[in-house]
């Protein structure tokens, strides 16, 4: 029949079988419509930017976004100079929007590629070139790290940033700064000042522990329009753990290696005016010779106890204010005895040897038995203050 060929619902349908034939046919034949059926096209995709065309003087802590309406974000390049491949800035894909993952760098022309499509796989595309602004040397921070990259350190080594211009946006930078380790360990950031950051361990550092530095600060604003200049990813790892106690009354310094005594020497270290502090240090540089000046700690040449030594042996730092340890052949007859250093401590020649060739930088070496403390910042005092004290020098 008919009206068998018509579209029309089922329910339509019964109501058509029950008129008369004559106006069935009528209906049927009138309802017909040979026109196919048109589904409505999908849009097309919106491509956007939060960098508008040929823009000028882009700040460095932009973060580069692009996002698609109506659709989806297929790729996106993003770099400065002429090849996209010398100078790529990485990023990712967040739902419909493309975040770029580094911030730029200063006085450099970017180039944005962007492409996405519709519902449909119809493709549009978004290109923007942009220029960053300028920045002096002064206008930007650089962070020298320590240890060094591939150095191996003692269980006390802290984690030393120190920035050459201020930062004032503590908080930003510290956020971006993170240190990782095998096995991993419990541990803080605290700010010295506005130009130094040490991260430690709540304890010593387990020995071999393998640890990595990511100081993600470049384009950072550090404030008074100061930005990061540089990041610094820097791996490192702990050897064994020497842990040596001076015990200023009793003139010894016992070494233990691994949590064993292994050595103990006689030693002198700080006669009355220029006695050695007590406190927590930690070896901050080793040096086979040194010459020792006493005009550098304030003894001039026309003071009795000046004293010029062009080539001490073996010796290592332990504060900023110039007591080391080390050989002090001169005072052998002292050693284990009494104490006439300027507040060095001095070993025999052998015993100096051995101490030299058994330590590290970043080694913890406990000072006891006098009344003079170690002051703050006096070198890498980070151990002579409860953890929960250091803690509080962080500006999270």
């Amino acid at each position: 029949m008919l009206i068998a060929t018509c579209p029309y619902p089922e329910a339509v349908k019964l109501r058509i079988l029950s008129l008369p034939l004559g106006l069935a046919l009528i209906a049927g034949c009138s309802a017909v419509d040979d026109a196919p059926f048109l589904a409505d096209e999908a849009p097309p995709v919106t491509l956007e930017s939060n960098i508008v065309a040929k823009a000028k003087d882009v700040t460095v802590d932009t973060v580069v976004r692009a996002k698609a309406t109506d659709g989806r974000i297929d790729s996106a390049t993003l770099y400065y100079g002429e090849d996209p491949a010398e100078n790529p800035v990485k990023g990712a894909v967040s739902g419909t929007e493309w975040i770029a993952g580094e911030l730029l760098e200063p006085a450099q022309t970017y180039h944005l590629f962007v492409t996405g499509e519709n519902a449909e796989g119809k493709q549009e595309t978004l290109e923007r070139t942009f220029r960053t602004h300028e920045l002096t040397l002064a206008q930007q921070t650089y962070p020298s790290v320590a240890p060094l990259q591939g150095e191996r350190v003692g269980v006390g080594m802290p984690v030393i940033v120190k920035f050459d211009i201020p930062v004032e946006n503590k908080a930003i930078f510290e956020r971006k700064m993170r240190v990782s380790s095998t096995p991993a360990v419990e541990g803080s950031w605290s700010w010295l000042n506005d130009r130094e950051v040490h991260f430690r361990p709540k304890d010593h550092w387990p020995a071999g522990a393998k640890v990595r530095l990511i100081a993600a600060v470049n384009g950072l604003p550090a404030g008074n329009g100061v930005y990061g200049q540089q990041d610094q990813d820097i791996s490192f790892t702990i050897g064994r753990s020497v842990v040596s106690t001076v015990d200023i009354a009793r003139h010894t310094l016992s070494v233990k290696i691994d949590g064993k005594t292994a050595r103990t020497f006689g030693v002198t270290t700080g006669k009355d005016g220029f006695i050695t502090r007590s406190g927590t240090k930690v070896v901050m540089e080793k040096h086979k010779t040194l010459r020792m000046d006493s005009s550098t700690i304030g003894i001039d040449e026309d003071d009795p106890e000046y004293y010029d030594l062009p080539d001490v042996k073996q010796a290592l730092r332990v504060t900023n204010s110039g007591e080391f340890i080390h050989a002090a052949p001169w005072s052998q007859g002292s050693q284990g005895l009494a104490n006439v250093s300027h507040g060095c401590v001095g070993l025999s020649v052998g015993d100096a040897n051995w101490f030299f060739s058994h330590s590290t930088r970043g080694d913890v070496v406990n000072f006891t038995g006098s009344s003079r403390s170690l002051e703050a910042q006096n070198g890498w005092t980070d151990w002579d203050v409860p953890y929960d004290e250091f803690k509080k020098g962080s500006a999270l």
